[in-house]
C-alpha cells in the first residue's frame, strides 16, 4: 500500500506525495483488506474525494470515503460480514456505511445523476467509470481517486496541480456544475476559509452571475454551510468571497449592509471592515483563552454581527461626526431575526443576540465609574456569556492608536478585577433574593400567584443594588414595598 503513490502521479517527491505516502501507510492494512474482498467480488474500489484531498494535504481523518463499480446491495454483501457495523441509510442514494477498528468508511456506487435544476436534489443515476463519478464532484481538489486494486492515482481534471497552486476550480465547467448544486458556491467560500484555497477566475464569475441561484437550497443547508466557514481557522477569505460575489446578499444580508456605515472613529473603511477585524481578534482570544477548546460559533457570530444595526441607525452630526445611537439595541433584533431564518438552534438565536445587546454596554464603565450595582447588573445580565462579552468587548477594540488601544484594555481589566472580587464576596453567578419564596409568602400572607414573583423580583432588583442584606433589613424593605403596593395583608 505505501507504493501506491510512488511514480504514478508526477515525477519527483512533492510535499502533497510525500504526505500522500505517511498517510496511506497509516490506513493501508485497512484499506488492502477491503480492496481484496472487492476484487475476490470481481468489483473495483478507489479512495476518492475529500478523502484524497486530505490525505495530499497530510491531515486525513477516521471517515473515509470508497468509491466503487459495485451496486449497493452487492456492497452490502461485500463488507456485511467484514464490517464492525453496517448501516443502509444512504443507499437510496448509493451509499453503504461501515466501521471497521475505529475508523468510518463510506462506499458509495460510481454516480451520473442528473438534476432538474430546480432543487438540488438529484435523479440517482449509477454510473460506469471512475472518470465519470469524479466529473460529477464539486472541485477538481475532490476529483481524485486512488485505485486500490492496481495501485495507481487517478486524477483526470488536474486535482493535484489545482491543490499545489490552492486554487478550487470545478471539473466541468462552473456555471453546470453551480447550476446542478448551487449550494457548491457556498462550499466555495468554506474551502477559502478552512483551506486558505482562492477560487479560480471562472469560478468567481459564475458564482457573481449565478448568486440568486442559492436561493434554491434550503435554510438549514445554507446554515450547515455558513456554520463550517465560521469555525475554520481563518473565516474571513470565505467571508469576504461571499460578500464579493453578492452571494453573502442573499443568505447573510446584513454583513455587505454594513458597508454602508462609516465607523464613528473613521478608523476603518467601514463597519464592514471592522466587524472582520473583530472577528478575526475574538478568534485569537479564543486560542489564547482557551487553546484546547472547540471553535466556539456563538462568539463567532457574536463578532461578526454585533455592528450590524449601525446602518439603520447611523445619523451625521454638525461638523462631520458620525452616531450610532442604539445600534446594540436594533443589532440585536436583526441578529435574531436573520439567525432564526437561518434555522440556528434557540440557544444559538439568543445568546448571540444578546451579547450583541450587551456588547456595547462596557463603553459606560468610563474611567471606573461604575457602581458595584453596575458591575452586578453587568455580570447578572451576562449570566453564562459572560466569559464570551469578556472576549468580545475586548476583540472590538480595533483603534490603530496604540496608547488609546492599551487604555482601552487595562481599563477593561479592572472591570474583569472588580467582578472578581465582588464574585468572591457575594456569589454573583447565583444571585438571589436575601429570602425566597415561601420567606415571602409566609411574611406577606400570601398564596402562590403573581405578587410572590413580583415580590421576588423586587429583592432581587434590591439585591443588585445593595448587595447581600441582613435577614431583618431584607423583611423590613420586603413589608416596605408590600405596604406601598398595596399587597399583603
Amino acid at each position: 500500500m505505501n507504493k501506491v503513490v510512488a511514480g504514478q502521479a508526477i515525477a519527483g517527491k512533492s510535499t502533497a506525495m510525500q504526505n500522500a505516502v505517511t498517510e496511506l501507510m497509516r490506513i493501508s492494512p485497512l484499506a488492502d483488506e477491503l480492496a481484496k474482498l472487492f476484487a475476490k467480488a470481481g468489483y473495483g474500489l478507489y479512495l476518492v474525494g475529500g478523502s484524497v484531498r486530505d490525505m495530499m494535504l497530510g491531515r486525513l481523518s477516521s471517515d473515509l470515503d470508497f468509491t466503487t463499480d459495485a451496486r449497493p446491495d452487492q456492497v452490502l454483501k461485500i463488507v456485511s460480514a467484514w464490517g464492525d457495523a453496517v448501516w443502509d441509510v444512504g443507499i437510496a442514494f448509493g451509499t453503504v456505511g461501515v466501521t471497521k477498528q475505529g475508523m468510518t468508511l463510506e462506499i458509495t456506487t460510481f454516480r451520473a445523476d442528473s438534476y432538474d435544476r430546480v432543487g438540488r436534489n438529484p435523479e440517482v443515476t449509477f454510473g460506469d467509470s471512475i472518470e465519470g463519478d469524479l466529473l460529477r464532484r464539486d472541485f477538481t481538489v475532490n476529483a481524485m481517486a486512488i485505485d486500490l486494486a492496481n495501485q495507481t492515482f487517478v486524477d483526470p481534471y488536474d486535482g493535484l496541480q489545482a491543490l499545489q497552486d490552492r486554487v478550487l476550480d470545478t471539473p466541468a465547467t462552473p456555471q453546470e456544475s453551480f447550476a446542478d448544486d448551487p449550494l457548491r458556491m457556498l462550499r466555495a467560500a468554506r474551502f477559502s476559509a478552512q483551506l486558505g484555497f482562492t477560487a479560480a477566475p471562472r469560478v468567481i464569475d459564475a458564482m457573481t452571475s449565478m448568486a440568486e441561484e442559492i436561493e434554491r437550497i434550503t435554510a438549514e443547508r445554507v446554515q450547515a454551510e455558513l456554520s463550517k466557514l465560521l469555525l475554520a481557522a481563518d473565516p474571513r477569505p470565505g467571508l469576504e468571497l461571499l460578500v464579493d460575489t453578492r452571494l453573502a446578499d442573499h443568505v447573510l444580508p446584513e454583513v455587505p449592509g454594513m458597508r454602508l456605515a462609516i465607523d464613528e472613529h473613521h478608523q476603518h473603511k467601514d463597519v464592514y471592515q471592522h466587524s472582520l477585524t473583530v472577528l478575526a481578534q475574538a478568534i485569537d482570544l479564543e486560542k489564547s483563552h482557551e487553546p484546547t477548546s472547540e471553535p466556539d460559533l456563538i462568539l463567532r457570530l457574536a463578532a461578526l454581527l454585533h455592528d450590524v444595526g449601525k446602518p439603520a441607525t447611523r445619523e451625521f452630526q454638525p461638523g462631520g461626526g458620525v452616531s450610532f445611537h442604539h445600534h446594540e439595541v436594533v443589532g440585536a433584533k436583526m441578529a435574531r431575526k436573520r439567525l432564526r431564518a437561518l434555522k440556528f438552534s434557540k440557544e444559538i438565536v439568543q445568546d448571540v443576540s444578546q451579547l450583541v445587546f450587551l456588547h456595547l454596554r462596557f463603553h459606560g464603565y468610563g474611567k471606573g465609574e461604575w457602581t458595584d450595582s453596575a458591575v452586578r447588573r453587568y455580570v447578572t445580565d451576562a449570566g453564562d456569556l459572560l466569559p464570551r462579552l469578556h472576549k468580545l468587548v475586548r476583540a472590538d477594540c480595533t483603534t490603530r492608536n496604540r496608547k488609546k488601544a492599551a487604555a482601552l484594555q487595562a481599563t477593561y481589566d479592572d472591570l474583569e478585577k472588580r467582578i472578581a472580587a465582588i464574585q468572591a464576596q457575594e456569589d454573583l453567578d447565583r444571585v438571589r433574593p436575601d429570602l425566597n419564596g415561601e420567606e415571602i409568602m409566609r411574611i406577606l400572607g400570601l398564596k402562590p400567584g403573581p405578587d410572590v414573583g413580583k415580590a421576588w423580583k423586587h429583592l432581587k432588583e434590591l439585591r443588585l443594588d445593595r448587595g447581600p442584606l441582613e435577614h431583618d433589613d431584607a423583611v423590613a424593605e420586603l413589608k416596605k414595598w408590600a405596604a406601598e403596593n398595596g399587597i399583603g395583608a
